[in-house]
Formats: C-alpha cells, structure tokens, sequence
C-alpha cells in the first residue's frame, strides 16, 4: 500500500509566507534569513491547522473565526518581525 501525504500541509504556512514577503519592503535591513526567521517565530506561534486543501478550512469557518484568524496573524507578524529585529541589532557586530 502507498501512502500519499504531499498534500497535507499547515493552513498558516502560506498565509504567513505571503505576509512576510509582502511586508518585507517596510523592513529593507533583513536579509533574506532574518525573514525566514521572521515566518519560523509566526508560525511557532500559531496554532497547527493542518488540512490538504486550503479552500476546505475556508469553507468551514465562521465568519468569526476568519476575523480571529487575521487578528492572530497581525499580531504574530507584529511580533514576529520585532522580535527578529530585536535579536538581530544585538548580535550585529559594532563598527
């Protein structure tokens, strides 16, 4: 028997990977590690929602869920990109 498990991924990952590349210009100091730090830190801080299609955990949502949903993902993001920031300033070498 053959398992096929390619389509079962974390609901959040894409979510939060278009948000960072989207909010990537308002930070033009962070490299590209730094902004995959940024998604690793959001997404530790989610819950985990794994589905095989994206369009079937939409479709069960409430519209309050929904609303819950961006809420969490703003201040993850927020936080998120703070805290990497943060990290960053304090290992960066003094000139």
């Amino acid at each position: 028997m053959t398992f096929n498990f390619e389509q079962v991924h974390n609901y959040y990952e894409r979510l939060v990977f278009e948000e960072v590349v989207q909010r990537a210009a308002q930070y033009p100091g962070f490299t590209n590690d730094m902004l995959a730090d940024v998604s690793c830190v959001a997404l530790n801080r989610l819950p985990a929602r794994y589905v095989r299609h994206d369009v079937d955990m939409m479709f069960y949502l409430t519209e309050q869920e929904r609303q819950a949903i961006e809420l969490s993902l703003e201040e993850v993001l927020s936080f998120a990109f703070r805290f990497v920031g943060e990290r960053s300033a304090k290992t960066a070498p003094e000139a």
